[in-house]
């Protein structure tokens, strides 16, 4: 699935001097379309948002249910509050609760497994120089125009998360799409930023302050992508 012309060294040593690192032609060229194809037509996504200060899943079937002006009200109670709070509106599908509770499989369940897999997590070790990687969680994430994630850091309570990853599956992403990884020092200040190129490969240790700014109403496709943790016991 990954593609085997991946330079490990060099894109472990950028992980080590900068603490995040995009790596390009990520997954091999048929594994990329399968993925970025699924992702566009065939998952049942549920909707990850906080508007009222607290964070909310609507399963797949209620979100499919609102209508246009339900969705848009959500939004804007988002937008009113991240003026000052941690707030975000995105599309999700959990692999690993979708396999746990045995929804109907699809090529995702097929790439947790993969990511799971002892030829992955040795791959995953190598890459950051963390030998205490055993186990990846992952989800499908789908952000449409309007939808965002204000900053934060990854830390989760109990959830040893070593790195964040995103690999990026919309094709012909422009910048002026929004949809932007980027990153800020501990003064708030934006430092870097990575457009969600095709078929690339984001990582970034946590904990490190970071948000996927705002999608832009006139971009031209979803933000699609597989996102997770390397995570250690």
């Amino acid at each position: 699935m990954i593609n085997n012309a991946i330079d490990l060294n060099r894109h472990r040593q950028l992980l080590v001097q900068r603490t995040r690192v995009q790596i390009p032609d990520f997954l091999q060229a048929d594994a990329a379309e399968t993925l970025h194809r699924c992702l566009r037509d065939d998952i049942p996504f549920a909707l990850a948002e906080r508007s009222d200060g607290r964070s909310h899943t609507i399963d797949a079937a209620s979100y499919a249910g609102m209508d246009a002006e339900a969705r848009q009200a959500l939004l804007q109670k988002a937008y009113d509050r991240a003026k000052t709070e941690f707030q975000f509106s995105y599309d999700s599908y959990m692999i690993v609760k979708a396999m746990k509770e045995g929804w109907t499989p699809n090529p995702l369940h097929a790439v947790l497994e993969f990511l799971n897999s002892s030829e992955f997590l040795m791959f995953a070790r190598r890459l950051t120089g963390e030998p205490t990687i055993n186990r990846v969680s992952a989800q499908g994430t789908r952000y449409r125009a309007g939808q965002f994630l204000t900053r934060h850091q990854d830390r989760e309570a109990g959830e040893n998360r070593v790195c964040a990853f995103v690999i990026n599956l919309s094709k012909e992403w422009d910048s002026d799409w929004g949809g932007l990884l980027q990153f800020h020092d501990e003064d708030d200040r934006l430092v870097d930023t990575f457009v969600p190129y095709w078929n690339t490969l984001s990582l970034f240790r946590v904990p490190q302050s970071h948000t996927v700014s705002l999608v832009s109403p006139w971009a031209g496709a979803d933000r699609l992508a597989i996102t997770g943790w390397f995570l250690a016991d």
